[in-house]
Formats: C-alpha cells, structure tokens, sequence
C-alpha cells in the first residue's frame, strides 16, 4: 500500500496543499478543548479510565488535524486508530461500570459487541445519504441499546447515552451530507461533524463520570 496516496474525500478540499481545507483542520481544536474540560473536570478524582478516554480524545483530534492537513493515507490511519480506541476502551468501560461485569466477561461482551457492530456496516452502507458513514452508524445504534437496556436500572446514566446517542446521530447526518450538498455548501459540512463529535466524545466520558461518582457506586 503507498501510504502517501493523495486522498480527496471531502468538499472544502480544492487542492493537494496543506491548508487546502483550513476549517476542517481548525476545527479539530474542539477535540482538544473538550479534552481539556473533561481532564480539568477529572482533577483530584481516581477515574483512570476516564483519563485514559481524555487522552484518546485529544489524539483524535491530532489525528484528524493531520489527516485533514496532509490528506494522506498515512494521515487517515492515524485518524481512525484514535477512534476506534475509544470506542474499544468506551465499551469495555461500560461493560465493567454499567453492567458491573468481571474483566473477562466485559471483554468478551466487547468483543461481542464489535463483531455485530461490524457486520451492520454492510447493511447500514445501503441506507440512502447516510451510507458514506456506515462505519460509524452502527455506534449511535449500540449507544442508544445500551441507553434502553439500562433505562430501568441507571436511569440517569441512561438518559445520557441516549443523549449522547442524539448528538452522534446528528453529527453523522453532517458528516454523510459533505459531498451530496457540496454544491449548495461549497464549504461543505464535514466540520459539523468534528464540533459535534468533540461535544458528544466529551458528554460521553461525562456520562461515565458521573455515573462511577454517584453514591451508590462509591467505593466499588
């Protein structure tokens, strides 16, 4: 594979430079100001998953700034590790503090829950407009599960995903409507996604917060 392959997959992109598509790159900054209020926000608290979430979320925005910068196949691999990382240590950390499953069965229900996440992307690829992000839509889908299933049990933690679940859904809808909506929006929309998504990764690592802080899961 030639890892500095060009790559165009985005509306405000007109040229092969570096700056060719300047406020998709500027607004990677929202990754890391929401990182920067969630690690404040976990000052003084023993949550060292959530750290390592915030960390993760500031690659994410490393790696998109360089991605939407140097546009190279190189640039996208670092781009999408970061998320996928997340989105791996996320669920783990769910599995083990809303569930409160042992480490083992936690991974294996992470695990369980990529496989069928991955098998949705063929089928989620066929959904009119959305199809361009069908690696992400199975995400929405699995947060908005994961909401429903614990609604009887955290009901607060449950309203936060589903919160989170509407914010990601919303960012997709901006994020697969770039390129049909380029000629209407020269500018194009894909920055929408990033200032969404910075909002909803941080809300996320919020809901996880609060719910490992409530009182009743004090001390476990």
């Amino acid at each position: 594979m030639d890892w500095t392959r060009a790559v165009d997959a985005y509306c405000e992109r007109m040229h092969a430079g570096v700056w060719a598509e300047p406020v998709n790159a500027l607004t990677n900054v929202a990754f890391l100001v929401a990182a920067g209020i969630m690690w404040h926000r976990l000052r003084g608290q023993s949550l060292p998953v959530a750290r390592l979430l915030v960390v993760i979320l500031a690659l994410i925005g490393l790696g998109s700034l360089l991605f939407h910068t140097f546009a190279q196949a190189w640039a996208g691999l670092a781009d999408v590790v970061p998320i996928l990382a997340f989105v791996v240590v996320y669920i783990y950390a769910a599995n083990r503090g809303f569930w409160r499953l042992k480490p083992l069965w936690a991974a294996a229900a992470s695990g369980l829950s990529l496989v069928v996440c991955a098998a949705l992307v063929p089928l989620l690829a066929l959904v009119p407009l959305l199809g361009a992000s069908a690696g992400y839509l199975p995400l929405p889908l699995l947060i908005g599960g994961y909401a429903l299933a614990l609604r009887q049990r955290v009901p607060e933690t449950a309203r936060g995903l589903a919160i989170g679940a509407g914010i990601l859904a919303l960012s997709l809808l901006l994020r697969s409507l770039d390129g049909p909506l380029c000629d209407v929006v020269p500018l194009g929309t894909h920055f929408g996604w990033h200032l969404l998504n910075a909002v909803m990764l941080g809300w996320m690592i919020e809901v996880y917060r609060r719910h490992m802080l409530a009182p009743s899961r004090r001390g476990r």
